[in-house]
């Protein structure tokens, strides 16, 4: 058994296995190790009953990066992504429904049912946030600019690093300057609320709502919080769905993008081992040295790199006494906050809604993302509850359908149905805990659903429910929360995830993190795996 590498990477979700193929690309001899029995960490692919596969946690595709798909080349590797078209379904209680997508005809017909102003503002609102994102992607492929005055013994910068800083802080002085008169727009979505930016664009409630869930995704915020926006414009900028902010599946769920991610590693030499959970990161003179494991086998190597929150790395994995304690400090600050759920179903039929009725077969209104979520006063109000420590009385849901385009998933003519919940807050109300409620709040997010569709809840053969709490335990995701670390502006670029530390290294010489935790954040990027292994190979 090798006990010396260039590299340890600790977690084989799916950003320490993009780092780990980018290092071993570059000649380094890498070792990723993972605690579960397969790596993939959120994005896997399991069978809750004997034929049903559904992607457990991370469930579409769509922001990770085309640099990602073709330096590893994992399209050779098995990863193929089905588009959806329509891609958006929200069915209302007066027996109206909205069907958006990727056809302009289409999408221009269905909000013109609702308001012709805003069928007309629809695809202005579409190349504003295209061009922000533009202006934006560029900034997403290398560590942030860091113009922060720390003081000085937060952090100590060789010249070299400060001119790099300074390189950085010029393109995106560039990158903001490209936005024009469009600049105090382009700010506001940045630092902003996405509410009064809807409000500002359209007049339809219905549209509001089916665009607004994609600001408060992940989050335990209001649309009404400053940075939504941002959470707004960040699930609208990928392409990896086939077009600008369309998210697809992958074909034998989401686990299949990963497996791609370690076959492609392994081909450029990358060592996996499962069942090996890391007990503590070892350091020597200041500098990390490697792991022990639970087993209590030790492994050494130059340096090494954490897919794990900030919360784990460094008040988990490290010994006490190993940071400062300024940065100690500032770790137990970070935000984790949390209100996601996921409801993982088996049924044997579609849904037959009542608005848009039809089961027998597969129709527009199951192929795309269906939103239980009519107004935006439904949204403030599931807030409200959430921020009384309580799951939503009416809950937001966002369903999906992979088998309406993906058949390897479920036998013949049946289907697998993943619901994502808000909210479902992480800490709950004196007197309530997620063991207990658990059941009973997935019952009520399906029956919301069967006000829609009233066969749903009787064609349910196998569920799996993944409260908060089950999240955090399975995916050592602290806090429950799906992006490592709230995506609010005081977490974001050059402050993810603390200030003076967002270029993936850490007060540990040879220590980096290179997941979410670090920027540009959460979902299924890619990209600070990929920035991480160039820092690294930069020092190396």
């Amino acid at each position: 058994m090798n006990t010396n590498y260039d590299i340890i990477i600790v977690g084989g979700g799916h950003n320490g296995l993009v780092c780990a193929a980018y290092l071993a690309r570059a000649g380094k001899k890498v070792l990723v190790l993972e605690r579960n029995a397969e790596v993939g960490g959120a994005a896997v692919t399991e069978e809750i009953a004997p034929g049903y596969r559904v992607s457990v946690a991370s469930y579409l595709i769509s922001l990770l990066l085309p640099e990602v798909v073709n330096d590893l080349d994992l399209p050779r590797h098995g990863y193929k992504v089905l588009g959806r078209n329509p891609s958006s379904f929200t069915p209302l209680p007066d027996g109206r429904s909205l069907l958006m997508g990727p056809d302009a005809a289409l999408t221009h017909a269905e909000i013109a049912k609702f308001s012709q102003r805003d069928a007309t503002a629809y695809p202005q609102y579409e190349a504003w946030l295209t061009r922000v994102a533009e202006c934006i992607e560029p900034l997403l492929l290398e560590p942030p600019a860091d113009l922060i005055p720390l003081p000085a013994h937060w952090r100590r910068r060789t010249w070299v690093q400060k001119l790099r800083e300074l390189l950085r802080g010029r393109r995106l002085y560039q990158a903001l300057r490209g936005m024009g008169d469009e600049l105090p727009q382009t700010i506001e979505l940045l630092t902003g609320a996405a509410r009064p930016i809807l409000d500002r664009w359209f007049e339809s409630d219905a549209l509001k709502a089916t665009l607004a869930t994609d600001a408060i995704i992940g989050a335990q915020q209001p649309i009404s919080a400053p940075g939504t926006g941002y959470v707004l414009l960040h699930h609208v900028m990928g392409l990896a769905g086939g077009a600008r902010g369309v998210w697809g599946y992958v074909e034998g769920g989401m686990g299949a993008v990963t497996q791609a991610m370690a076959r492609a590693a392994v081909g450029f030499g990358v060592e996996i081992r499962c069942n090996a959970e890391v007990a503590e990161i070892l350091t020597a003179n200041g500098r990390a040295s490697g792991v022990r494991l639970m087993n209590g086998d030790v492994l050494q190597a130059k340096a090494l790199a954490s897919n794990a929150t900030a919360a784990v790395t460094f008040s988990r994995l490290l010994p006490a006494g190993a940071l400062p304690a300024s940065f100690t400090a500032a770790v137990q600050c970070i935000d984790y906050s949390s209100a996601s759920m996921k409801i993982n179903l088996a049924v044997s039929e579609l849904p037959d809604f009542t608005c848009l009725p039809g089961k027998a077969e597969v129709g527009p209104q199951h192929r795309g993302t269906i939103h239980i979520s009519p107004t935006l006063q439904y949204i403030e109000r599931a807030y409200d509850d959430a921020n009384a420590g309580r799951p939503s009385q009416a809950p937001i849901l966002e369903l999906t359908i992979p088998t309406s385009v993906d058949k390897t998933l479920a036998p013949a003519g049946h289907h697998i149905v993943q619901m994502f919940v808000q909210y479902a807050p992480y800490r709950l109300a004196t007197g309530l805990h997620w063991d207990a409620l658990r059941e009973g709040f997935a019952d009520r997010c399906i029956a919301a659903v069967n006000d829609y569709a009233p066969n749903f809840a009787a064609s349910i053969l196998h569920r799996q429910i993944l409260t908060p709490l089950d999240i955090e335990r399975r995916f050592a995701l602290t806090g429950g929360n799906i992006f490592q670390g709230a995506m609010s502006l005081h977490q974001l670029f050059s402050m993810r995830p603390l200030p003076g530390w967002a270029d993936y290294r850490t007060p540990i010489s040879g220590l980096y993190l290179c997941g979410a935790a670090a920027h540009p954040g959460g979902g299924v990027t890619g990209a600070p795996g990929r920035n991480c292994a160039l820092e690294m190979l930069r020092d190396l």
